[in-house]
């Protein structure tokens, strides 16, 4: 576990489970498939329309707080359900070689999150570093956060 993290919407991050995927009988009671404390979020990244099946996969999930983080948002994501999601994380790709993220793939998702009173955080616009484009999205910073006792870390709420 790392006690520190340079993410932006968290403090530190652990990640325990890595290509597990219930696909059968004898999965039925893995450690993996118990209901997690209600102190651990469960999230998935979607980076475009093509890899939303990872959205049904995480709603099969008995987690306290579900959330999206659509990072690298690398296309379009198109209509989304959200029903049973608390949280959705946005940003676009940054480092060398970082790939463009275009305003509309992120006016859809903020918008659908408006929509169906989703928390929304934009976290950057990518580019060579993280800070490189900033993340004001419409002349204002959208830094959501999901509405279960966590409103001690939300700086602004939209």
């Amino acid at each position: 576990m790392s006690d520190r993290s340079a993410i932006k919407w968290t403090n530190a991050s652990w990640n325990p489970v890595t290509g597990c995927t219930n696909l059968s009988a004898g999965c039925g009671h893995c450690y993996a498939s118990n209901p997690p404390p209600p102190h651990i979020w469960l999230g998935v990244s979607i980076e475009n329309a093509t890899t939303l099946s990872r959205l049904r996969h995480l709603k099969q999930t008995n987690a306290a707080v579900r959330f999206l983080s659509f990072e690298p948002l690398l296309g379009p994501v198109g209509k989304v359900d959200l029903m049973g999601i608390h949280w959705v994380i946005a940003s676009g790709e940054s480092g060398p070689g970082a790939r463009p993220m275009d305003v509309d793939w992120l006016r859809e998702i903020r918008d659908q999150c408006q929509a169906q009173s989703v928390a929304f955080f934009f976290k950057q616009w990518g580019g060579r570093s993280p800070k490189s484009g900033g993340n004001v999205l419409d002349g204002q910073k959208w830094l959501g956060y999901p509405a279960f006792g966590y409103a001690q870390f939300s700086t602004t709420s939209h």
